[in-house]
């Protein structure tokens, strides 16, 4: 009698997903004046917290959620995200020796795609874009390349 050995390969995590999957955590709670990411220290279940949220403010406002990374995605091209090359073409934090602490780490599609240099700009990353932040709006269009925000950015300095 064989026995199956084999291991299943873990599923990657995307750090900026829709808190309606049903595996779906918070991965961190968007604070202060630049309404960056501070990352919770253990996931919490989403479908935990948002009942918490204030009912008229869009739950991605104020937390970031990380789920399974799905085929179907917008953002995905082949084993790849597309957003996490997009955010790449952002400006670089002035501290880049400072990594926040995240528990996504280990199974991470944007680590495991791009390393350390994803997490440098993955505090900044916001879910939820609104129509004044013509930046963050580029960045979430899968349709937007890299090179189109490099010019962007180029433009506005």
């Amino acid at each position: 009698m064989a026995t199956d050995t084999s291991v299943a390969a873990p599923a990657t995590w995307c750090p900026s997903s829709d808190a309606r999957a049903p595996e779906a955590v918070v991965l961190g709670v968007r604070s202060g004046a630049d309404g960056r990411v501070a990352y919770l220290a253990d996931p919490v279940p989403a479908s935990e917290v948002l009942g918490a949220v204030p009912e008229g403010i869009e739950p991605t406002r104020v937390l970031r959620f990380a789920s399974h990374c799905v085929t179907g995605c917008a953002n995905r091209r082949g084993d790849d995200c597309t957003l996490v090359e997009r955010v790449l073409a952002l400006p670089a934090p002035a501290d880049a020796r400072a990594v926040p602490r995240c528990h996504l780490r280990a199974t991470c599609q944007w680590w495991q795609q791009t390393g350390v240099d994803a997490c440098h700009r993955c505090p900044a990353v916001t879910t939820a874009t609104f129509q004044e932040d013509e930046l963050a709006t580029l960045v979430a269009d899968p349709s937007t390349t890299p090179e189109q925000l490099a010019a962007w950015i180029a433009a506005s300095d």
